[in-house]
């Protein structure tokens, strides 16, 4: 059988940050997914592409557009998106409201609550269950996070607990 190349989009998110010591802020720099994915020891075939940098709170309907865009384009057929979290169920649903018929691709949106840069992220646990479930998943679109992986349009951020749930009465794939 053989392997298929699995695209990483990088939007931003809290997934990228950075702390500035100088402003005392969290801002952004380079992607930390090279480093992540060598810590890793992540040996499958990745194309990394690196859309932009935004907090997903202050992306606008053109860049969610482009990520759109750019994801349907793909030739890899497996893509994994980094998206914050505060939007990111928009943007999934977004970019399946724009899928041609027979789309073949899988689209895995994921991303973190604490920046992988600062202890305790979530970062790394999410992107690896990103790349697993964008390889088992029949083609659609999809978010992952904490474990658990949903269809686009049957899931919400909590924003009380800080964690994603299935849609009351939708069912996980």
């Amino acid at each position: 059988m053989e392997e298929k190349t699995i695209r990483i989009i990088t939007t931003g998110g809290t997934f990228d940050k950075h702390y500035d010591a100088v402003k005392g802020e969290l801002t952004f720099r380079e992607s930390h997914l090279p480093r992540i994915l060598n810590q890793a020891r992540v040996t499958l075939s990745i194309h990394l592409d690196a859309l932009f940098a935004v907090d997903s709170l202050v992306m606008t309907e053109q860049q969610r557009e482009q990520i759109a865009e750019n994801a349907i384009a793909s030739v890899e057929e497996l893509v994994v998106i980094i998206h914050g979290t505060d939007t990111m169920v928009r943007t999934a649903k977004l970019l399946e409201s724009r899928l041609p018929e027979g789309d073949r691709h899988v689209f895995v949106f994921t991303g973190a609550m604490i920046p992988y840069a600062l202890e305790e992220s979530d970062a790394v646990f999410n992107l690896g269950c990103a790349i697993t479930s964008v390889q088992l998943l029949p083609p659609g679109v999809y978010v992952t996070m904490g474990g658990r992986i949903y269809e686009a349009d049957a899931v919400r951020k909590n924003m009380e607990k800080g964690i994603f749930e299935a849609i009351e009465g939708t069912p996980l794939p």
